[in-house]
């Protein structure tokens, strides 16, 4: 490299110099002990001016330039942040983030969401149906576990009996609903009546709230920011807060 050489010849040419003064101090000095003289006075002067020039031309070299640190190296070990090691041992799945995209921009911004259970997410659409048998619509399992993760949600339903509830339940525990943790069976209320679900919206003061019954939405549509009515036939004049859909998953589809 040219700076490597270039110290070199200045160090080589230091020790030449500091040779050349050592032997001339040397002769020097025995010509002081050997001739006081005139010639002899000249000698010293002359070396003193060599000392001068060299300790000059010491102080003038460039000084050695310091090397740059160079980048930090990865932690790497137990020390290491272990996000990277996570994201890449869970690849990201497109249409796990669409539909929370979709989740999210759906609710627009609201944060607690109430939701039927008949005809919403059960393929049944009648009480007379649910004390026999319950199924949940496959399609909406994704659905509402994305929903869960992003809001509180409750979930309810108008009961005959308590074999209605048990039936409810267990369907749901069936489909993992209730694996993650997002949503638990005390967020699934039962009531003997419409006017007990009203009720229970209310109470729990939801900010988005997704039913059926278009008599439900007319009353609530005065309390609720948001409501879905899920119907296969218009509602009519429905408020400006109130969507209407087919079902669950076309709205948030």
């Amino acid at each position: 490299m040219p700076g490597l050489a270039a110290d070199q010849d200045a160090v080589s040419l230091v020790r030449r110099v500091s040779r050349a003064l050592n032997r001339r101090l040397t002769d020097l000095v025995g010509l002081l002990f050997h001739h006081k003289s005139a010639g002899s006075l000249g000698a010293v002067a002359g070396f003193a001016i060599a000392v001068v020039f060299a300790w000059k031309f010491l102080r003038s070299s460039p000084a050695r330039p310091r090397r740059p640190p160079g980048p930090k190296r990865p932690l790497v070990g137990p020390a290491a942040p272990d996000s990277a090691a996570r994201d890449a041992a869970e690849p990201a799945n497109p249409g796990k983030l669409m539909t929370r995209q979709i989740v999210v921009k759906r609710l627009g911004g609201c944060r607690k969401v109430t939701c039927q259970l008949l005809g919403v997410i059960f393929e049944e659409i009648t009480p007379q149906e649910l004390q026999t048998h319950a199924t949940v619509r496959p399609s909406v399992v994704e659905l509402l576990l994305e929903i869960a993760k992003y809001c509180d949600l409750y979930l309810m339903e108008t009961v005959l009996d308590d074999k209605s509830e048990e039936n409810a339940l267990l369907a749901l525990e069936s489909a993992g609903l209730f694996k993650t943790g997002g949503l638990m069976k005390e967020k699934v209320l039962f009531c003997s009546s419409e006017v007990g679900r009203t009720s229970f919206v209310r109470q729990l003061e939801a900010d988005f709230h997704i039913d059926t019954s278009l008599d439900i939405i007319s009353q609530l549509s005065r309390f609720i920011r948001c409501q879905l009515f899920v119907s296969s036939i218009e509602g009519g004049q429905l408020a400006g807060n109130v969507f209407n859909s087919p079902s669950l998953e076309q709205f948030f589809s």
